[in-house]
């Protein structure tokens, strides 16, 4: 996508914001055309709504929009979406929160996904609105499209090795090491869960592992799932479940989109990304129920699920992230349906181990409109993933309760004191919402990087 905001104004298109509060007065002032031209289109200032006044020509003279009195985020994304392409301008005094969220809805609303279309067309475009950070808008909408366009792509395009080639891309823009361990190179570096997971598909299951910035700064980690495609392996799903399985991988895209934020804004820490990459598939050789795997940590996990397979891969994703004791580790993924049984399909779940770090993370999800639902780590259910033959089982037999058994499980593989967050994700939408477009879907990144900003930014 070319640039959705530049700094030029002339010849722009002017959109005049009007508050239904004020709408009476507002409209008395205005010249009579105009007046005619609400009345008959009945525009009243409605938030939301737009109106397309035109000039004796016929061309467009002026946009008219309504917003609330304090408009949040999203109280703008519905504007792009009504206009044709062209350049248009806001003049109306904003503050500098009300100008980057004006900025940020137009550039999320202005993403298509059109890497198959060949018939793609324009978009308009935003002259910058005073007090408006356009690095930091920027920054915001590329990285949240970044993440759209890794799930959206189909798994033909996006498997282990696209996804690696992926944060190679990423990893050379900001001259971050970049180590991949592939195949059965992954039993020798002791990932054996991951190649467990990954053996029955032809391209190789891997480890993505990076890292940036400086070594003596505080260590960050952010881990996603990677699951490039699920069939459910052996326990397959069906038609219906595997339908949208390409956005399995949505943990991994949240991750380099978060990476790519970080090292984008140059936070002072030092960062490493893990994503187990993998396709759930079906072979010979696939993982069976009742089959007992070792981990990266020497826990022995007993199959009960060959469709209960993300907590496998990160298992071993978490363990080595532990080894090097950072200040926190984060991980995204596409794990239960129960999560979203439990909150539906827009809020993800939050998991914390550290009551203070929740708490920064909640904060900066309202700061950010960025929603996330803190949901518990309740301890007494750890009785559910024991395993009759082997230390854990992935799978428990009662389906109650299976985002919080599934965050215990992965809970198992973080050694005590380094604090922990992990966000159970939808990673896609539904439908169709302004500036949320249907298909792939960022939910929780723009949260937990203003957690970071504020952490290790301003209190410095």
């Amino acid at each position: 996508m070319s640039d959705f905001i530049i700094s030029k104004k002339d010849g722009a298109v002017p959109i005049e914001l009007v508050h239904p509060s004020s709408f009476t007065d507002w409209i008395s002032d205005q010249p009579p055309q105009l007046q005619t031209w609400t009345a008959e289109t009945c525009f009243d200032g409605t938030p939301g709504t737009v109106s397309l006044f035109p000039a004796e020509n016929g061309a467009i003279a002026q946009v008219l929009f309504g917003v609330p009195n304090t408009p949040c985020l999203w109280d703008w994304a519905s504007l792009p979406d009504a206009l044709p392409p062209s350049t248009y301008t806001i003049d109306s005094t904003l503050t500098p929160d009300q100008a980057n969220d004006l900025a940020t809805a137009w550039g999320l609303a202005a993403y298509k996904f059109d890497r198959y279309k060949n018939n793609s067309s324009g978009y308009p475009v935003l002259a910058q609105p005073a007090g408006c950070d356009a690095t930091q808008v920027r920054r915001i909408v590329r990285f949240t499209n970044l993440v759209r366009d890794l799930i959206n792509t189909p798994a033909a395009d996006m498997g282990p090795d696209n996804l690696a080639e992926a944060a190679a891309n990423l990893a050379n823009e900001y001259d971050a090491d970049l180590h991949t361990i592939i195949g059965e190179d992954l039993l020798h570096q002791n990932f054996p869960a991951i190649y467990a997971v990954g053996r029955a598909h032809d391209r190789a299951p891997r480890l993505i592992d990076f890292t940036w910035g400086d070594e003596e700064a505080p260590k960050v980690t952010i881990i996603g799932k990677g699951v490039c495609f699920d069939t459910g392996g052996l326990n397959i799903k069906s038609s219906t479940g595997m339908k949208m399985m390409r956005k399995d991988m949505g943990g991994s895209a949240h991750a380099l989109g978060l990476a790519g934020m970080i090292m984008d804004a140059d936070l002072p820490i030092r960062l490493r990304v893990l994503i187990p990459a993998v396709e759930n598939s079906i072979s010979a050789n696939a993982m069976r129920p009742g089959d007992i795997l070792m981990t990266h940590k020497g826990l022995t996990v007993e199959v009960n699920n060959t469709d209960a397979e993300g907590r496998l891969v990160l298992a071993d994703a978490l363990s080595e992230a532990s080894s090097e004791n950072p200040d926190i580790i984060m991980d995204f993924a596409t794990l239960t349906g129960a999560a979203r049984i439990a909150l539906g399909t827009e809020l993800p779940a939050l998991f914390c181990n550290d009551d203070i770090f929740a708490d920064e993370l909640l904060s900066a999800s309202q700061r950010a409109t960025d929603p996330l639902w803190r949901m518990p780590l309740w301890h007494d259910y750890k009785r559910h993933i024991e395993g009759k033959f082997a230390d854990l089982n992935n799978s428990p037999d009662s389906g109650f309760g299976g985002a919080i058994t599934a965050a215990l499980f992965l809970e198992a593989f973080i050694l005590p004191g380094i604090s922990w967050a992990h966000v159970d994700v939808m990673a896609w939408n539904s439908s169709n919402r302004p500036g949320r477009p249907e298909g792939g879907e960022s939910m929780g990144m723009r949260a937990f990087f203003d957690m970071l900003m504020t952490r290790y930014t301003l209190k410095n």
